[in-house]
């Protein structure tokens, strides 16, 4: 049987914390979920996995040796060298994983047109189609519609190796992993069962640890003050040791003099042993007091500003035809989109969403009080919203690190790297940037394509509720039907190339 060992794996980089300490685990078949907020290594620790990027300090084993590892990473912008394969294949297994996943080779000739969806169903098929012995998936469903999701479901689900998945999708959290594989605070731990089994229970193990903090607290609190009461005792029997040293009446006798010198000696001496005692047991009760780490899985709210757009109709489009590259893919479209409305743009993979809406803000023409967030971040993207967010006044860059603290994520991450090192932030990083510029800066319309990609759940959760409170305009793409019914109220279908 195959198993996959990792062993005090460590990774560290010179200029931040260690991103994994001391991890451990083995893997035997079946699927693991690896879940964790943005930026704690979750792709980090796949790439160490796949061999990609060697540890710092520990080791990862395959055994039996030799064995095949397929890493399918978050991005498909070229198509590699086993799609083409698979494309040419037309034996048991490749027909059957092209039936499946609805694949037609003649789509090869079209790949800068394909939708990020479409590029994605080829990339998982080509991985499987090589059977390898371990299957590493980050974010395998973005970009994927609910038909097609439910498709790769199926495909995967047949996968007799062993597999890890990085996903925010729950349905993939639910229906895949035997096992679920946290990242948090450096450490992985494991946790059997589904994504809803596993955050149930370290959902408790949190509360353990906050009740035994709240409880080592309160004795050391009850220390602190037998501590000051016994102090407050030995600075009155000192006062009084003092003071019989210095008076004697005329009428006392020597020994009764000297007896009451005793006495207080005898008090002094009690309450300074007293104190050192407490102080003892102080330092003991401060040892037993539990470390508790900021949870960034906690997030904050999300208060998003916003000023009303001037006029009624804040996006008009009008076009005989769209076109993604030499593909005509909608036909005779006339739209208006209300300052306040909140629509969502609906079809299958290779529709035309994206294309949509990128016409859509074509038409509206370069403006400040616009966000918009295109599925996939380029390098320069970040950098440019580096320089924007530096070169913004104090009160305008706190709004929006707000936001971007409210998401989960650290603002010393942004503040502390140089401009030409954003563009090294996670995906999921990159688009809280991104999502902070736009809710902390005024804008009259948010267009969104695929919002929730590379965001962990809690993010999520806690964006979806932001855009439920925004009054703004909102024109959404998303595969997550959940997040739409949420946030939209009006729903533009996109079908055989035409809108409706």
């Amino acid at each position: 049987m195959t198993m996959l060992e990792a062993e005090r794996v460590g990774v560290a980089y010179v200029t931040s914390k260690p991103v994994l300490k001391n991890v451990s685990f083995v893997l035997s078949p079946g699927f693991y979920g690896l879940v964790g907020v943005n930026g704690a290594g979750k792709t980090t620790l796949l790439r160490v996995l796949s061999g990609d990027l060697a540890p710092h300090e520990g080791s990862v084993r395959l055994r039996p040796s030799g064995g095949t590892v397929v890493l399918c990473p978050q991005t498909v912008d070229e198509p590699q060298a086993d799609v083409f394969d698979l494309a040419a294949r037309y034996d048991g297994v490749a027909t059957e994983l092209k039936g499946r996943l609805d694949l037609e080779e003649r789509e090869l000739e079209r790949w800068p047109t394909l939708s990020p969806g479409e590029r994605k169903r080829w990339q998982i098929a080509a991985a499987l189609a090589r059977e390898p012995d371990v299957l590493l998936l980050d974010e395998p469903t973005n970009h994927i519609d609910g038909s097609a999701r439910a498709r790769l479901l199926d495909a995967l689900g047949r996968f007799r190796g062993i597999g890890v998945v990085v996903s925010h999708d729950r349905a993939v959290l639910e229906r895949l992993p035997r096992a679920i594989l946290r990242v948090h605070d450096a450490a992985v731990t494991m946790h059997g069962g589904r994504w809803s089994d596993a955050k149930t229970q370290w959902e408790a193990d949190r509360r353990e640890r906050e009740e035994a903090h709240a409880t080592a607290k309160a004795t050391v609190r009850a220390v602190e003050r037998r501590l000051d009461s016994a102090r407050r005792t030995q600075a009155s029997a000192e006062r009084s040791l003092s003071a019989s040293s210095r008076m004697k009446n005329k009428n006392d006798h020597d020994a009764r003099s000297m007896g009451r010198k005793v006495v207080a000696g005898w008090a002094d001496a009690r309450a300074g042993r007293a104190v050192e005692v407490l102080r003892s047991e102080l330092t003991r009760a401060e040892s037993r007091v539990p470390r508790i780490e900021r949870d960034a899985t906690v997030g904050g709210k999300i208060f998003a500003t916003y000023e009303r757009a001037p006029s009624a109709v804040l996006f008009h489009l009008d076009a005989p035809e769209l076109r993604a590259g030499d593909h005509v893919v909608l036909r005779d479209v006339r739209l208006n989109i209300g300052r306040e409305e909140r629509v969502r743009i609906a079809g299958a993979n290779g529709a035309g969403k994206t294309t949509l809406l990128h016409a859509i803000v074509r038409a509206k023409g370069r403006d400040d009080r616009l966000l918009f967030v295109p599925q996939e971040l380029e390098a320069e993207t970040i950098q440019h919203m580096s320089a924007d967010l530096r070169a913004a006044t104090d009160e305008e860059r706190g709004r929006v690190l707000s936001v971007f603290s409210a998401l989960g994520s650290d603002p010393e991450r942004i503040l502390a790297r140089r401009e030409r090192d954003q563009a090294a932030l996670s995906p999921g990083e990159a688009r809280k940037l991104a999502l902070a510029m736009g809710l902390g800066r005024h804008a009259w319309a948010l267009v969104l394509d695929e919002p929730t990609n590379h965001l962990d759940l809690p993010t999520i959760e806690r964006l979806e509720t932001a855009l439920v409170a925004y009054p703004g305009c909102v024109v959404l793409v998303t595969h997550d039907d959940d997040f739409a019914s949420a946030v939209t109220s009006r729903t533009l279908l996109l079908k055989e190339g035409t809108l409706t």
